[in-house]
């Protein structure tokens, strides 16, 4: 499989550059993978696709403003991006300059602090922070806006490229299909009787890196910390048990619950093989805390998600490649074509998309 297998063309004047007016105000493309068929709606209808036995899962997962300036001892400038904090003091950056950080090198920042490099990690920097990294970059940092959007970020920005329930902080980036929804949409899945969990996925600024090599297997994804509590298992096992489906708010989701159900199916012994096409055992789900690497593309055997909410993807991502997994490839690029042509918006601050795949229903033990 080819990293160019999921190449479209997209006119740069679809790449939304601000949110809509109002949250739920995007616009919503349905793909029915029982049919095919396409159906051209409003965010605002998700209640109506729903029903009191389903299962909303959100990412709350909180953006950090990951962006500060510095100085190093030799006088030149250096750009600093938070990747992910490992403790109270110490992080993994991206970091910019004319010359790259040399060990023990110390960079002053903003505010009176410093940072001291420790060593490498692959293309990032792990560095000594002389204060606590999440509390300096909320008073200090600047939010990076994803490097499509052609804009510097302002006020607006902090609000809107941040989900209304967003809690744990510790993302450079926004879980998008979240930023969706607003007090209106809950009230209206409340009145249903859709019930929400939460996972916890931190979004590295690696989410944006493309996909540099052809051949996907040996692409190798970066590392990102998620948690899957034990509220949000119970819920879903609940959820299971009376026929509903679990309804992955994001890719983020996808991938948080994924690797929750592939540790606990190596936990159980669990057998590999598929029950239906496209689709894994089942495996009854427990609290996960760790990293996770999870590439999901076509060929993937999915084992706790039965619906999801995205927006739409850059060509040849990662991200593009885990729909392409659950609705298929060809399906999925044809919807892609009648987003183009119905000029959707695209990318963070775009519109969205539901998406179900060809089998949904599970077989029962």
């Amino acid at each position: 499989m080819q990293r160019t297998d999921f190449h479209f063309e997209l006119p740069p004047e679809l790449i939304a550059q601000r949110p809509a007016e109002e949250r739920s105000a995007s616009r919503l493309l349905v793909f029915d993978g029982a049919s095919g068929a396409l159906e051209d709606r409003q965010f605002r209808d998700v209640p109506a696709l729903l029903s009191g036995n389903d299962l909303l899962v959100f990412n709350d997962t909180r953006v950090v403003p990951a962006r500060v300036h510095g100085i190093k001892e030799s006088g030149g400038k250096i750009e600093i991006l938070l990747e992910r904090a490992l403790d109270s003091t110490t992080a993994l950056v991206h970091a910019r300059a004319s010359k790259g950080l040399k060990p023990s090198a110390r960079v002053m920042l903003p505010g009176g602090a410093s940072a001291r490099m420790l060593g490498r990690e692959g293309d990032l920097f792990r560095l000594q922070f002389s204060c606590e990294v999440l509390p300096y970059f909320e008073a200090h940092g600047d939010l990076p806006l994803p490097p499509y959007v052609d804009r510097a970020p302002d006020a607006a920005d902090r609000e809107r490229y941040q989900t209304v329930y967003a809690r744990e902080p510790g993302a450079v980036a926004a879980p998008t299909a979240g930023l969706h929804f607003d007090a209106r949409t809950f009230a209206a899945l409340a009145a249903r009787g859709v019930r929400q969990a939460f996972v916890t996925l931190h979004i590295g600024a690696g989410t944006f890196q493309p996909v540099r090599v052809d051949d996907l297997e040996r692409h190798v994804m970066h590392e990102e910390y998620l948690q899957v509590p034990k509220a949000t298992t119970d819920a879903i096992n609940a959820t299971r048990a009376a026929g509903g489906r679990v309804v992955a708010v994001g890719t983020t989701v996808v991938r948080s619950l994924e690797t929750a159900a592939a540790a606990a199916a190596a936990a159980a012994g669990a057998a590999s093989q598929a029950v239906e096409a496209g689709r894994g055992p089942r495996t009854k789900l427990v609290p996960y805390r760790g990293g996770t690497r999870l590439f999901i593309k076509p060929g993937y055997r999915f084992r706790a998600v039965d619906a999801m909410l995205t927006n739409f993807h850059l060509p040849e991502s990662t991200l593009l490649m885990l729909c392409a997994a659950f609705v298929g490839r060809d399906a999925l690029l044809a919807a892609y074509t009648h987003a183009v042509a119905a000029r959707y918006r695209f990318f963070s601050y775009g519109d969205a998309m539901f998406l179900t795949p060809m089998h949904c229903a599970w077989e029962r033990a």
